[in-house]
Protein backbone atom coordinates (compact mmCIF):
# COMPACT_ATOMS: atom_id res chain seq x y z
CA UNK A 1 0.00 0.00 0.00
CA UNK A 2 1.49 3.53 -0.70
CA UNK A 3 2.31 5.56 2.17
CA UNK A 4 -0.55 8.32 3.76
CA UNK A 5 1.58 10.93 1.98
CA UNK A 6 2.04 9.44 -1.39
CA UNK A 7 -1.77 8.47 -1.33
CA UNK A 8 -3.00 12.15 -0.52
CA UNK A 9 -0.78 13.77 -3.24
CA UNK A 10 -2.32 11.70 -5.42
CA UNK A 11 -5.76 11.61 -4.43
CA UNK A 12 -5.19 15.85 -5.28
CA UNK A 13 -3.63 15.15 -8.63
CA UNK A 14 -6.59 12.62 -9.46
CA UNK A 15 -9.12 15.40 -8.20
CA UNK A 16 -7.98 17.70 -10.98
CA UNK A 17 -7.63 14.89 -13.36
CA UNK A 18 -11.72 13.58 -13.04
CA UNK A 19 -12.90 18.14 -13.10
CA UNK A 20 -11.42 18.35 -16.40
CA UNK A 21 -12.76 17.90 -19.34
CA UNK A 22 -11.61 15.13 -21.92
CA UNK A 23 -12.48 13.34 -24.59
CA UNK A 24 -14.07 10.66 -22.43
CA UNK A 25 -16.26 13.10 -20.46
CA UNK A 26 -17.14 15.11 -24.24
CA UNK A 27 -18.20 11.38 -25.33
CA UNK A 28 -20.33 11.22 -22.03
CA UNK A 29 -22.23 14.68 -22.63
CA UNK A 30 -22.91 13.69 -25.95
CA UNK A 31 -24.58 10.30 -25.41
CA UNK A 32 -26.16 11.34 -23.07
CA UNK A 33 -27.88 14.78 -24.48
CA UNK A 34 -27.84 12.75 -28.09
CA UNK A 35 -29.36 9.39 -26.58
CA UNK A 36 -30.38 9.54 -23.36
CA UNK A 37 -29.16 8.70 -19.62
CA UNK A 38 -29.52 5.07 -20.29
CA UNK A 39 -27.27 5.33 -23.28
CA UNK A 40 -24.40 7.78 -21.24
CA UNK A 41 -24.16 5.40 -18.09
CA UNK A 42 -23.65 2.10 -20.48
CA UNK A 43 -20.69 4.47 -21.85
CA UNK A 44 -19.45 4.95 -18.46
CA UNK A 45 -19.72 1.32 -17.73
CA UNK A 46 -17.63 0.41 -21.27
CA UNK A 47 -15.30 2.78 -19.73
CA UNK A 48 -14.70 2.11 -16.03
CA UNK A 49 -15.32 -1.71 -15.70
CA UNK A 50 -14.06 -2.85 -19.58
CA UNK A 51 -11.37 0.05 -20.64
CA UNK A 52 -10.36 0.26 -17.18
CA UNK A 53 -9.69 -3.39 -16.13
CA UNK A 54 -7.60 -3.57 -19.11
CA UNK A 55 -5.54 -0.40 -18.47
CA UNK A 56 -5.06 -1.62 -14.23
CA UNK A 57 -4.34 -5.54 -15.79
CA UNK A 58 -1.76 -3.81 -18.00
CA UNK A 59 -0.46 -1.32 -15.88
CA UNK A 60 0.15 -3.94 -13.42
CA UNK A 61 1.78 -6.14 -15.59
CA UNK A 62 4.44 -3.78 -16.54
CA UNK A 63 3.13 -2.41 -20.09
CA UNK A 64 3.93 0.85 -18.47
CA UNK A 65 7.75 0.86 -18.88
CA UNK A 66 7.13 -0.58 -22.36
CA UNK A 67 4.87 2.33 -23.43
CA UNK A 68 7.34 4.45 -21.69
CA UNK A 69 9.97 2.93 -23.61
CA UNK A 70 8.23 2.91 -27.33
CA UNK A 71 6.21 6.35 -27.33
CA UNK A 72 5.36 5.29 -30.44
CA UNK A 73 3.10 2.25 -29.58
CA UNK A 74 1.13 5.08 -27.39
CA UNK A 75 0.59 7.20 -30.84
CA UNK A 76 -0.75 4.20 -32.44
CA UNK A 77 -3.36 3.68 -30.05
CA UNK A 78 -4.20 7.36 -30.19
CA UNK A 79 -4.43 7.01 -33.92
CA UNK A 80 -6.81 3.69 -33.77
CA UNK A 81 -9.20 5.50 -31.76
CA UNK A 82 -9.60 8.74 -33.59
CA UNK A 83 -9.88 7.35 -36.98
CA UNK A 84 -12.85 5.52 -35.49
CA UNK A 85 -14.19 8.38 -33.38
CA UNK A 86 -13.72 10.05 -36.94
CA UNK A 87 -15.94 7.59 -38.35
CA UNK A 88 -18.52 7.25 -36.13
CA UNK A 89 -19.25 10.87 -36.15
CA UNK A 90 -19.23 11.05 -40.15
CA UNK A 91 -21.41 8.07 -39.93
CA UNK A 92 -24.24 10.05 -37.81
CA UNK A 93 -24.00 13.54 -39.94
CA UNK A 94 -24.86 11.55 -42.59
CA UNK A 95 -27.66 9.75 -41.15
CA UNK A 96 -29.18 12.84 -39.55
CA UNK A 97 -28.95 15.15 -42.87
CA UNK A 98 -31.11 12.10 -44.71
CA UNK A 99 -34.14 12.98 -46.01
CA UNK A 100 -35.70 9.91 -43.32
CA UNK A 101 -33.67 10.68 -40.58
CA UNK A 102 -36.15 12.22 -38.15
CA UNK A 103 -38.51 9.18 -38.41
CA UNK A 104 -35.14 6.69 -38.09
CA UNK A 105 -33.56 8.68 -34.93
CA UNK A 106 -35.10 6.48 -32.22
CA UNK A 107 -34.22 2.82 -34.18
CA UNK A 108 -31.03 4.63 -34.50
CA UNK A 109 -30.38 4.97 -30.98
CA UNK A 110 -27.27 2.79 -30.21
CA UNK A 111 -27.80 -0.54 -28.59
CA UNK A 112 -26.16 -1.10 -25.28
CA UNK A 113 -23.49 -3.22 -26.79
CA UNK A 114 -22.59 -0.13 -29.26
CA UNK A 115 -22.49 2.11 -26.15
CA UNK A 116 -20.59 0.08 -23.98
CA UNK A 117 -18.02 -1.04 -26.54
CA UNK A 118 -17.86 2.33 -28.36
CA UNK A 119 -17.42 3.96 -24.42
CA UNK A 120 -14.22 1.18 -24.03
CA UNK A 121 -12.75 2.36 -27.19
CA UNK A 122 -13.00 5.86 -26.48
CA UNK A 123 -11.32 5.49 -22.93
CA UNK A 124 -8.63 2.98 -24.26
CA UNK A 125 -7.41 5.27 -27.03
CA UNK A 126 -8.11 8.33 -24.71
CA UNK A 127 -4.58 9.83 -24.25
CA UNK A 128 -5.03 12.34 -21.41
CA UNK A 129 -6.50 8.87 -19.73
CA UNK A 130 -3.36 7.01 -20.99
CA UNK A 131 -0.81 9.19 -20.15
CA UNK A 132 -1.90 9.81 -16.51
CA UNK A 133 -2.09 6.04 -15.66
CA UNK A 134 0.89 4.67 -17.53
CA UNK A 135 3.52 7.69 -17.36
CA UNK A 136 2.15 9.88 -13.99
CA UNK A 137 0.85 7.45 -12.09
CA UNK A 138 3.75 5.15 -11.73
CA UNK A 139 5.58 8.16 -10.10
CA UNK A 140 3.78 7.30 -7.08
CA UNK A 141 4.59 3.91 -6.43
CA UNK A 142 8.04 3.72 -3.61
CA UNK A 143 9.76 0.59 -3.73
CA UNK A 144 10.31 0.94 -0.05
CA UNK A 145 6.46 0.30 1.33
CA UNK A 146 5.12 -2.83 -0.34
CA UNK A 147 5.57 -5.04 -4.11
CA UNK A 148 5.34 -2.70 -6.96
CA UNK A 149 2.39 -3.91 -8.18
CA UNK A 150 -0.18 -4.34 -5.40
CA UNK A 151 0.49 -0.30 -5.44
CA UNK A 152 0.00 -0.01 -9.17
CA UNK A 153 -3.04 -2.06 -8.72
CA UNK A 154 -4.33 0.06 -5.60
CA UNK A 155 -4.05 3.39 -7.59
CA UNK A 156 -4.99 2.54 -10.72
CA UNK A 157 -8.12 0.80 -9.55
CA UNK A 158 -8.50 4.10 -7.13
CA UNK A 159 -8.55 6.27 -10.60
CA UNK A 160 -11.02 3.67 -11.95
CA UNK A 161 -13.31 4.26 -9.31
CA UNK A 162 -13.35 7.89 -9.07
CA UNK A 163 -14.74 7.76 -12.70
CA UNK A 164 -17.55 6.04 -11.57
CA UNK A 165 -18.24 9.51 -9.91
CA UNK A 166 -16.82 12.05 -12.36
CA UNK A 167 -18.45 10.30 -15.13
CA UNK A 168 -21.53 8.82 -13.75
CA UNK A 169 -22.30 12.24 -12.61
CA UNK A 170 -22.15 13.89 -16.24
CA UNK A 171 -24.19 10.83 -17.93
CA UNK A 172 -26.81 11.17 -15.36
CA UNK A 173 -27.19 15.13 -16.02
CA UNK A 174 -26.47 15.03 -19.55
CA UNK A 175 -29.30 12.46 -19.68
CA UNK A 176 -31.92 14.80 -18.17
CA UNK A 177 -30.89 17.83 -20.70
CA UNK A 178 -31.93 14.85 -23.63
CA UNK A 179 -34.58 14.22 -21.91
CA UNK A 180 -36.00 17.48 -21.82
CA UNK A 181 -34.68 18.19 -25.42
CA UNK A 182 -36.76 14.79 -26.45
CA UNK A 183 -39.79 16.59 -25.80
CA UNK A 184 -39.86 17.88 -29.43
CA UNK A 185 -38.96 16.04 -32.17
CA UNK A 186 -37.98 18.53 -34.41
CA UNK A 187 -34.75 18.67 -32.33
CA UNK A 188 -34.44 14.98 -32.16
CA UNK A 189 -32.00 15.19 -35.98
CA UNK A 190 -30.02 18.24 -33.81
CA UNK A 191 -29.33 15.88 -31.19
CA UNK A 192 -27.94 13.31 -33.11
CA UNK A 193 -26.00 15.81 -35.30
CA UNK A 194 -24.44 17.20 -31.94
CA UNK A 195 -23.50 13.78 -31.17
CA UNK A 196 -21.61 13.21 -34.24
CA UNK A 197 -19.86 16.44 -34.49
CA UNK A 198 -18.32 15.85 -31.08
CA UNK A 199 -17.46 12.48 -32.32
CA UNK A 200 -15.64 14.16 -35.05
CA UNK A 201 -14.11 16.64 -33.21
CA UNK A 202 -12.96 14.27 -30.68
CA UNK A 203 -10.89 12.24 -33.35
CA UNK A 204 -9.29 15.50 -34.70
CA UNK A 205 -8.27 16.20 -31.12
CA UNK A 206 -6.78 12.30 -30.72
CA UNK A 207 -4.82 12.84 -34.09
CA UNK A 208 -3.61 16.42 -32.86
CA UNK A 209 -2.31 14.98 -29.75
CA UNK A 210 -1.06 11.91 -31.33
CA UNK A 211 1.04 14.42 -33.88
CA UNK A 212 2.11 16.63 -30.96
CA UNK A 213 2.71 13.97 -28.24
CA UNK A 214 1.64 16.49 -25.99
CA UNK A 215 1.14 15.38 -22.11
CA UNK A 216 -2.47 16.70 -21.23
CA UNK A 217 -4.61 15.52 -18.11
CA UNK A 218 -8.19 14.59 -17.86
CA UNK A 219 -10.63 12.68 -19.24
Amino acid sequence: MPDIATLLTFLAALFVLEITPGPDMMLVVARGIGQGRRTALLTVVGMIFVAGIVQVGLLVLGIASLLQAYPAALAVLQWAGAFYMLYLGIRMLVSSLSGQAQKRLVAAHASDWTAVREGAINSLTNPKSLLFMFAFLPQFVDPNVGPIWTQLLVLGSIQKLAGILSLGSVAMASGMVGQWLYRWPALLAWQQRFTGFVMIGLGVRLLLSGNSGSAATGR
